[in-house]
């Protein structure tokens, strides 16, 4: 083990100034245990104590502000929880208060008249007088020492300030840490990197982001710290994706008869240059005698389907079958009711099972693959079951992939035990190119970026309750003329008594307003059957009824083309990647669709910015990168994907172009020198070698 990890792996009782009782808490309240895991502890801001303003100067849009004067006098106000300490502070160029409702008997101890005082806060305005709530303030003395310079702060907890642990005793306690551990800091980039990105050193770096000397020290030390954190994030996922390509070889699928026939003869329309190129992109993995392990992503109706059933038909041509994994039965019926016919065409035997198909059909169902009479299996997680057994699976195509876990992926791996079956997973949720260079960037990434030809972009626009009836009119309007609408519903599981009242209730007035027998009204919700959910899909598919009121099951894969109307009821309660999925329901036949966001007048500015997002652009991609900035990588992936939530100073929403270099460096490097043996690359062999030494977070701190 290196002295460096041994050093870094100290427990944190050993640190100077700390002392058992704080360590203790350190370790309960902010999992910090070790040397390792405080240097790592960034602050998340700053507070610029490096000028004094006057009160002349003040603005309320400076997040704080650090002044200087005498306080004139103070007072007390209100009564009972709304008494608070008013103190009369000026500095020779104006008049500001500052007011206490907290601890105020001891504050009051602690005031002169007359004396004089640093007070650091955040300006407030009202009627013209400044002033700043519960400041911090110094005495100013002839022996005290005036701080000034940034200093950070730290994300703590309630329980650490009571008991005196604030960001200041931190950043006294990281000073002694980082003097301490200055000799043992080794650089982990190799110098040619440095060079080319004009990097600032590993132990300047560390310094300057907890004690930064000024603005633009600060500024070195986080592009620093984040471009090592995301080169090595970048480094291990592809360092997996080529030791995948290496351990795993794939069937080799050349011929393309089958595919070409169908190309040639049966496809009723011409495919659009983006599923042509994706099909090439897939083609080429399948000849490399390498498992294809391709992410294919496009937005909603822009073809994926058809692009996964020609795949489907290069493994078939080459004597292999082929399944599609669906995350619900209505995504897995629609998949099978689409490619039907198709497959009918050319002679093959395409199935389906979920948890929906009896055992009498399940057995014949399990012979047909075993004995490879069943070409493509379409199904749910039922597909999963051990008793599912191929004769030979050499594709594997799971749509809309999030919904899987990776040992659900995992699982239809073994059932090829021979050779592990080509995956291609898909997903209609556009995923900012941040977050899938991080997310996937251990899978080949494909596109389809162009929508079939003659598609209507759909008109989306935004309406308060009060125009309610102007809804209703459109909506007759266009029923009127032969189409089908949706109206859909939040149903979110923590209220879903409330939410489940508002389906019924907004269910019951669309059938005043559209009454029997001129209109048919159907209702899709998730506390209804299978087959009850199947019977309300089958009329509206084909027409028996006008308005499907629903929650958001409706949300995947589902194509009723006639449908070209979608009402989002509360759309202030929906996030933007589930807005794009719903509004894509309508917009798949020629005619022109219309989305509807209907919501109260009390909203926030991030739900006002969602919302006319919406309305200004049909991108899905322009969507999700919007989605990034308002919610953050967490908030769109969910805490279990491993690699992004280990990010601990990188912002994916912010760092695109910092990614976009480590990922490109590490490529580089790798293609270079895949076993990092090179002289130059030494640091990061070293670097590897020490988190593959120590459990502890040492690691993280690339």
């Amino acid at each position: 083990m290196t002295e460096r990890t041994t050093f870094f792996n100290t427990p944190l009782s050993y640190l100077k100034g700390l002392g058992p009782q704080r360590t203790e808490l350190l370790n309960k309240e902010l999992n910090l245990f070790t040397y390792g895991d405080l240097i790592q502890y960034y602050p998340f801001r700053y507070d610029d104590r490096t000028r004094f303003y006057t009160i002349s100067e003040l603005m309320e849009s400076m997040p704080s502000a650090q002044v200087r004067g005498r306080l004139r006098d103070w007072y007390f106000e209100g009564e009972g929880p709304k008494r608070r300490l008013v103190a009369t502070f000026t500095d020779g160029t104006g008049t500001m208060h500052l007011v206490w409702f907290q601890g105020i008997s001891a504050i009051e101890k602690f005031l002169r008249r007359e004396g004089e005082y640093v007070a650091y806060g955040k300006p407030q305005s009202f009627n013209g007088q400044y002033s700043i709530v519960h400041p911090e303030l110094q005495n100013v003395t002839p022996d005290a020492e005036i701080e000034q310079g940034f200093f950070p702060v730290y994300n703590l907890t309630e329980k650490l300030r009571r008991r005196h642990l604030d960001s200041k005793m931190i950043g006294k306690i990281m000073r002694i840490l980082l003097e301490l551990s200055w000799n043992h800091i080794r650089e982990t980039l190799p110098e040619a990197l440095i060079q080319q990105y004009r990097l600032i050193g590993k132990r300047e770096a560390l310094w300057n982001i907890h004690l930064p000397q000024n603005q633009a020290w600060l500024r070195q030390a986080e592009r620093r710290l984040k471009f090592e954190e995301l080169f090595y994030n970048q480094l291990r996922l592809i360092m997996n994706k080529l030791m995948q390509k290496e351990e795993y070889p794939g069937q080799i699928f050349r011929k393309t008869a089958l595919m070409t026939h169908f190309y040639k003869e049966l496809l009723p329309f011409e495919l659009t240059g983006a599923q042509q190129r994706v099909i090439k992109e897939i083609y080429v993995d399948f000849c490399s005698g390498k498992q294809m392990n391709r992410l294919l992503q496009g937005d909603v109706g822009s073809g994926k389907t058809i692009v996964a059933f020609i795949t489907m038909l290069m493994a078939i041509g080459n004597g292999a079958q082929a399944c599609l994994m669906a995350p619900t039965e209505i995504l897995a019926d629609q998949h099978y009711n689409g490619l039907k016919p198709f497959a009918d065409a050319l002679g093959l035997n395409l199935g389906i099972l979920t948890g929906s198909t009896n055992q009498k059909r399940r057995r014949v169902l399990h012979e047909e693959l075993q004995s490879g009479q069943m070409h493509i299996i379409v199904g749910t997680h039922a597909l999963l079951e051990d008793v599912v057994q191929f004769k030979n699976l050499g594709l594997c195509i799971i749509d809309e992939q999030h919904r899987f876990g990776v040992a659900q992926r995992a699982k239809m791996w073994a059932k090829n035990p021979t050779v592990p079956p080509h995956v291609l997973v898909m997903t209609a949720t556009p995923i900012p190119r941040t977050l899938a260079m991080t997310l996937y960037g251990n899978l080949d990434v494909s596109v389809i970026d162009e929508l079939p030809k003659g598609r209507k972009p759909i008109k989306t626009v935004h309406k308060y309750d009060k125009h309610r009836s102007e809804v209703f009119g459109f909506m007759r309007q266009q029923i009127e003329l032969g189409r089908q609408v949706y109206v859909v519903y939040p149903l979110i599981e923590e209220s879903e008594k409330l939410d489940y009242k508002d389906l019924m209730d907004g269910y019951e007035s669309i059938q005043r307003a559209f009454p029997r027998p001129k209109y048919e009204v159907g209702i899709l919700h998730g506390r209804m059957l299978a087959y009850e959910k199947d019977d309300e899909m089958k009329r509206f598919v084909k027409g028996e009824t006008q308005i499907m009121v629903a929650t958001t099951v409706i949300e995947v894969g589902v194509n009723v083309p006639n449908a070209s109307v979608m009402v989002i009821e509360s759309a202030e309660r929906f996030g933007l990647a589930q807005l794009h999925q719903l509004r894509g329901r309508v917009g798949r036949g020629a005619e022109q669709s219309y989305c509807i966001l209907m919501t109260g007048y009390k909203l926030s500015s991030d739900t006002r910015t969602r919302l006319e997002t919406m309305v200004r652009t049909n991108n899905g991609f322009e969507i999700a990168d919007v989605d990034l900035q308002l919610r953050g990588p967490g908030d769109l992936t969910g805490t279990q994907q491993s690699g992004i939530m280990d990010l601990m100073i990188a912002d994916l929403a912010k760092d695109g172009p910092i990614l976009t270099a480590a990922r490109e460096s590490a490529q580089r490097i790798l293609e270079e020198d895949p076993n990092l043996v090179l002289p130059q690359h030494a640091p990061i062999r070293n670097h590897l070698d020490s988190i593959k030494q120590t459990e502890s977070n040492w690691s993280r701190i690339s």
